[in-house]
């Protein structure tokens, strides 16, 4: 029942998102990636179902010698209630159809019933890869890793993995 409402909730906010995107957006401008995996795999303790979304802005991709870096905003909520609300920014390296997107982003971390990070803040490292599969479209993968890096007094961190489904709009 947890991982239904959590869906639910999800999609509502994702709807909401792609919504205000489309009616304040001229052009296609919007990267949407829609995912699920396992928070914090590596520990068989806290390990819980995850479901989130991420927008990309992508007029604001700006060319830079460390490659093409865009904007990123997002959140996930885990089956335990957990959430993470984050922006940052993402390299963009397209190898033909494959494509490889590191990204940095803090944000903010409610432990909910789910593990304690010990800390609000939070920062999320990730590792993208993706496939491009049909017109404005790719599926990937992802792995993520949150830590608070010695902000609080207890550090423990959690790595996650995802599939991805990313629609250009």
């Amino acid at each position: 029942m947890k991982y239904y409402k959590l869906i639910s909730r999800l999609t509502f906010i994702a709807f909401f998102s792609l919504f205000s995107s489309m009616v304040y957006s001229e052009e296609n401008s919007s990267k949407f990636n829609v995912y699920s995996g396992m928070f914090d795999f590596s520990d068989a303790g806290a390990k819980s179902a995850l479901v989130g979304f991420q927008h990309q802005n992508e007029d604001l991709n700006r060319d830079f010698s460390l490659g093409n870096l865009s904007p990123i905003t997002g959140a996930f909520m885990t089956e335990d209630s957990a959430a993470f609300i984050y922006t940052g920014v993402q390299a963009q390296y397209n190898l033909g159809k494959i494509n490889f997107n590191p990204s940095f982003a803090p944000g903010l971390y409610s432990k909910g019933d789910g593990k304690d990070l010990g800390h609000i803040f939070e920062f999320k490292t990730e590792l993208q890869i993706s496939v491009d599969f049909a017109s404005n479209s790719q599926l990937g993968f992802s792995y993520n890793h949150l830590s608070n890096a010695g902000l609080g007094g207890n550090n423990p961190g959690a790595n996650s993995y995802m599939f991805n489904f990313f629609k250009s709009f």
